[in-house]
């Protein structure tokens, strides 16, 4: 097979990486962020350079290959539909079949000499090894848990230290995805508003802004302080931090409403800003190797219940309050 047909890449990414980089932190063109599936060559690599497995996201595209600079290697990329390792596992787009499937499409067989795939760790779940070297002949390794250990790793013959195998998620960390959780929840601001307004009938003297600041601080409890004090708020559940903290915060911000606000507008605020808080937090799971995908589905099934029933009460309290007038 002629390699120089593979396309090359560079180690060094450009402004337009990084301002990619940036633009998809806070969800824009996210689901189109994305590089075409198949082999590529960074450095000069030959038939007994390593092969390193990622997903078609270009923002883990691109951290990988912005820690390879100065390696010879492979870059074998699987289409995961523009989704990150470690969600495309959990997913099945980074799975045995389609990485079997891409082996084979790459012809990596005759490109390389021996029979080995440099795999992350966080596609461990939907990958089998043994189902790979059945099935093409390819003995998967598992790399570390961050590209930038992968220098060590790969001049450390392919052996990961316990460091490198240990899951982290450091203040640095959740800040980098605040953005895009902070964006998705604003796309929930018109139904926030309907029930700030349904809130405010019974109140003329609230004004929509009395009425909807409790919500829209719930709602950056939930994306935001969560996050950020996620490892000192008590408890394991991602709602149970956010109604906890949003208790607080919710609370304080009636407690700056205009003082003629009656204890049942005070109720059903506070009932809408808590809740919304729980539920913001709550959406937090999906962005942290801390919880599992079954983990998630159980407190949803337990959670939702109490933040739609609050939202029930208080739109009860509202509607009655309306026709009695």
């Amino acid at each position: 097979m002629d390699v120089s047909t593979i396309p090359g890449v560079d180690g060094r990414l450009t402004l337009g990486d990084r301002l990619g980089r940036w633009r998809v932190r806070w969800s824009i063109g996210r689901e189109s962020y994305r590089v075409e599936p198949g082999l590529y060559r960074i450095g000069r690599p030959g038939p007994a350079s390593p092969v390193l497995v990622t997903a078609n996201y270009k923002l883990t595209f691109d951290a990988l290959r912005s820690e390879l600079e100065g390696i010879d290697a492979w870059i074998l990329v699987l289409d995961t539909d523009g989704v990150n390792v470690w969600c495309a596992a959990g997913k099945g787009t980074f799975g045995t079949d389609e990485l079997v499937a891409r082996v084979g499409a790459s012809r990596l067989a005759d490109v390389v000499s021996h029979r080995k795939l440099v795999v992350p760790q966080l596609g461990a779940t939907g990958v089998a090894a043994h189902e790979v070297k059945r099935r093409c002949g390819f003995r998967v390794v598992y790399g570390p848990i961050r590209a930038e250990d992968l220098k060590v790793f790969l001049g450390n013959r392919m052996r990961a230290s316990e460091a490198m195998r240990r899951v982290t998620f450091t203040l640095g960390e959740r800040l980098e995805l605040i953005g895009v959780e902070l964006v998705g929840a604003l796309k929930w601001g018109l139904p926030l508003l309907l029930l700030a307004l349904l809130a405010t009938g019974a109140d003329r003297t609230l004004g929509l802004l009395g009425a909807v600041l409790p919500l829209l601080v719930g709602l950056l409890t939930g994306t935001v302080l969560v996050p950020i004090f996620l490892p000192w708020i008590p408890g394991r559940a991602f709602s149970l931090k956010g109604a906890l903290v949003g208790a607080i915060t919710v609370g304080a911000a009636i407690a700056l409403t205009p003082a003629d606000l009656s204890v049942l507008g005070g109720v059903q605020l506070f009932l809408l800003g808590t809740a919304a808080a729980s539920f913001f937090a709550m959406q937090f799971t999906g962005a942290t190797t801390f919880t599992s995908r079954s983990g998630v589905e159980w407190e949803m099934r337990r959670a939702l219940p109490f933040q739609l029933g609050a939202v029930v009460v208080a739109t009860t309290i509202g509607l009655g309050r309306l026709i009695v007038g």
